[in-house]
């Protein structure tokens, strides 16, 4: 087992919510997980994680967050291949677009999607949405 990060940004909590949840099911298969805010690491120091569970919710016209995020994702897109990466974030409007196009630039990178797709929950995450979470951490720290 390698080891895992997961890197989050959140404006309203949603995507917060659903990394507390997905670190929870982490920590259940690998007490060494460890989690950060975008803000709080590098994209190089990402790179050295074998395992990287990535965060971002839908933003404008379904976007990744252009501020931290996408800048800190364009950084960390070339030293994708090879690694194991899981998506996730909560959106309030569309069809997920964001996510589609986030997987392909994962997948077009060399990096290999865990579940084969993210995992999006709509607005705040409910009883059942943090059930998921948890789940998608397992999952992804059994990799």
């Amino acid at each position: 087992m390698g080891k895992i990060v997961i890197v989050y940004w959140s404006g309203t909590g949603n995507t917060e919510a659903m990394a507390g949840a997905i670190l929870e099911g982490a920590k259940s298969q690998n007490s060494d997980t460890k989690s950060f805010n975008v803000s709080q690491i590098s994209a190089d120091e990402a790179a050295n994680y074998d395992t990287l569970i990535l965060g971002c919710p839908a933003m404008g016209a379904e976007v990744l967050e252009e501020a931290e995020f996408e800048p800190f994702f364009t950084d960390l897109e070339s030293k994708l291949n090879g690694k194991n990466v899981a998506l996730f974030g909560s959106f309030g409007w569309g069809d997920g677009e964001w996510m589609r196009i986030w997987e392909k630039r994962v997948t077009d990178a060399g990096g290999k999607l865990i579940n084969g797709e993210g995992l999006m929950i709509h607005e705040t995450p409910d009883d059942e949405g943090l059930a998921k979470c948890r789940e998608f951490g397992e999952i992804a720290a059994k990799i």
